[in-house]
């Protein structure tokens, strides 16, 4: 039975910081989780200024908040003021999670549950990953984890951006083998004449509300036959670039499942527990509908 917990002086906060924030689910989903384990927890978004981070991060332990989700434009420029990092994070060069550890000796502690996220999520759809041909649009740090997570799974990773130096940033920072061309965004073209079936992940914030007409892919260029389009935006509902890949005979999902499995794997870190994935579900579709 699910029990309702009052906000009071016990109630312990944790929160999302990114800029902007008011479009995401996660406050809806990790409040019906809490409620459903009967914690004296809250979930609040905190939209945070890119000027603003090292004051925000710093400030946790002095609210006594518990720990924060971490989501763009911030993934990157929290890691300077945390004291600790865990190995995948560190891999990625990203953190979408922070722990704030002790009692007395507070530490930061940063981790990514992006990357185990979005290969759960893929495996749940039953999409293929191991030796296919994979497209990360976007080199920024939700990229970092998707191209860690596919070259972790065995697939061939394409990263392309529209600045090509960051992209090769990332492939060197990640590590040799990792990503198996770096191009820019306008090689699209010719490297799809090559490609067969692929898997290609927007990892940009384009299309995303409320830019909802906005699509990183271009309207004049066809999908591949057996394309699998994945959208790391899940508001809207059904962003234009998943319209594009139905409108080639493609398959296409949305980043919502993702945001499911990593939040409640930071849920777990932060509360020692796990939640309920079905209550989650139920949440972020009730979230998902209310925004159509």
């Amino acid at each position: 039975m699910t029990q309702t917990v009052g906000i009071n002086g016990e109630t312990q906060l944790i929160g999302l910081i990114g800029w902007p924030v008011s479009h995401s689910f996660s406050p809806a989903m990790q409040n019906a989780a809490l409620q459903a384990m009967g914690l004296n927890w809250v979930y609040v978004p905190l939209p945070v200024p890119p000027a603003q981070v090292g004051e925000a991060v710093r400030g946790l332990v002095a609210l006594g908040i518990r720990g924060v989700n971490v989501t763009v434009p911030h993934k990157q420029a929290v890691m300077s003021y945390l004291n600790e990092i865990s190995p995948a994070a560190a891999a990625i060069g990203a953190v979408n999670t922070i722990v704030v550890d002790g009692e007395d000796n507070f530490r930061l502690v940063g981790a990514n549950t992006d990357w185990r996220g979005l290969l759960a999520d893929l495996d749940s759809k039953r999409v293929q990953v191991e030796g296919r041909d994979c497209l990360v649009l976007g080199a920024g740090g939700s990229a970092r984890a998707v191209v860690y997570a596919l070259n972790h799974a065995g697939g061939r990773v394409h990263v392309l951006a529209r600045r090509v130096e960051q992209a090769e940033q990332l492939a060197q920072e990640l590590g040799e083998g990792v990503a198996k061309a770096v191009l820019p965004l306008t090689t699209l073209p010719e490297l799809l004449s090559r490609l067969e079936a692929p898997l290609i992940v927007n990892t940009t914030p384009v299309g995303m509300t409320p830019s909802v007409e906005q699509s990183i892919w271009p309207d004049d260029l066809a999908m591949p036959a057996g394309t699998f389009a994945y959208d790391l935006v899940y508001n809207p509902k059904e962003t234009r670039f998943m319209r594009q890949a139905l409108r080639f005979g493609g398959r296409a999902s949305n980043g919502l499942g993702m945001l499911l499995h990593q939040g409640a794997a930071s849920l777990a870190m932060w509360t020692g527990q796990q939640p309920d994935l079905a209550v989650m579900q139920r949440a972020l579709e009730s979230a998902e509908g209310n925004a159509s």
